[in-house]
């Protein structure tokens, strides 16, 4: 047998800048951080302001709601990031904070796991060696491998615990199992640590539109749902809309349960979801007919709308470029 020679291929051959080629491409390509981390990243901005300085790659993970900091180096990590990362996490209020290096250096491997060990709970702080390889003459293929990481415990924690430490508990177990289930067998999301909160936010084929979500909602009811939410309430309720003219095909694609279209007026966001009774505090054997019935809407809410969605955005933005040359007012374009 044959075995092919492995290569390290400087970063530099593949991205020429750090700032200018690589942070835009892993902006881009969240989905191999977020894989990492254990979490469902979601884009908030690139160079994003903290301060007098800007932060490489500003993200969301979707399941707490806390903002993530990523920094990258090219080389070997330096005393320099290591102010910035610590810098701009205080700044922002970041829950998480990304050093990306070619190389972390021993010391400051050291300082990342005794900030880990030492800083309030609730801030994550993670050190992840990035490099690119060949065998022979194949094509490159990038590496991350995580050097440093919170211990399981603190990834457990948040600020935002809802209700009592029971109650929580028990939130955290349920969700707990239902993530697990989503990540090993259908690879529907990112996500490891359940959170002791009532609701659970998934990304999507397009997070910046719209977001899967499952929640014990008010009146004794659990939810399933699309969220649409593009950060405009006329252009959601756009999408909103065009969705609803083709209700009729889109339940009989989704199947059983029936969904309800809530339009949501007084708020910017609108909802597409299907609900059924329950509670977190009935026995664990209705708690699991709880969580089948969850995980099977999470993934036939998947199944049916992508599409659906893909074809609204370009209506809408057809429809934008048409009112725009109509009236010159500013094109509703979505992305």
């Amino acid at each position: 047998m044959e075995f092919g020679k492995i290569q390290l291929v400087a970063l530099r051959e593949i991205w020429t800048g750090e700032a200018t080629h690589f942070t835009p491409w892993l902006a881009q390509n969240l989905s191999v951080i977020s894989e990492k981390l254990g979490m469902d990243l979601d884009l908030e901005t690139v160079e994003g302001n903290a301060g007098d300085f800007s932060a490489d790659i500003v993200a969301r993970d979707l399941s707490t709601g806390r903002l993530v900091v990523i920094e990258n180096q090219f080389g070997k990590t330096d005393h320099k990031h290591l102010g910035q990362i610590i810098t701009y996490s205080s700044v922002l209020g970041a829950g998480v904070v990304v050093w990306i290096a070619e190389a972390i250096r021993a010391e400051h491997k050291s300082a990342i796991d005794f900030l880990n060990q030492n800083l309030k709970a609730g801030l994550q702080l993670f050190a992840i060696e990035v490099s690119v390889i060949r065998i022979d003459d194949s094509k490159p293929a990038y590496v991350f491998n995580t050097i440093c990481a919170p211990s399981e415990a603190q990834v457990s924690v948040t600020d935002g615990v809802k209700g009592d430490s029971d109650t929580g508990q028990k939130y955290r177990t349920y969700f707990q199992g239902l993530i697990d289930e989503l990540r090993t067998v259908h690879k529907f999301t990112n996500a490891k640590a359940g959170q002791p909160q009532n609701w659970y936010d998934f990304s999507s084929e397009n997070s910046k539109i719209y977001r899967y979500s499952t929640s014990f909602a008010q009146g004794g009811r659990v939810r399933a749902e699309v969220y649409i939410d593009c950060g405009d309430k006329i252009k959601n309720e756009a999408l909103f809309d065009l969705l609803y003219s083709q209700r009729d095909g889109i339940q009989a694609e989704f199947g059983i349960g029936e969904l309800k279209w809530e339009r949501l007026d007084a708020k910017r966001s609108c909802r597409i979801a299907v609900y059924r009774d329950g509670d977190i505090d009935v026995d664990t054997g209705v708690l699991a007919e709880i969580r089948k019935w969850a995980i099977e809407n999470l993934l036939r809410l998947k199944a049916t709308f992508p599409k659906r969605f893909t074809a609204a955005l370009a209506t809408v933005n057809v429809q934008a470029q048409t009112n725009f040359n109509e009236d010159t007012s500013p094109p509703l374009l979505v992305q």
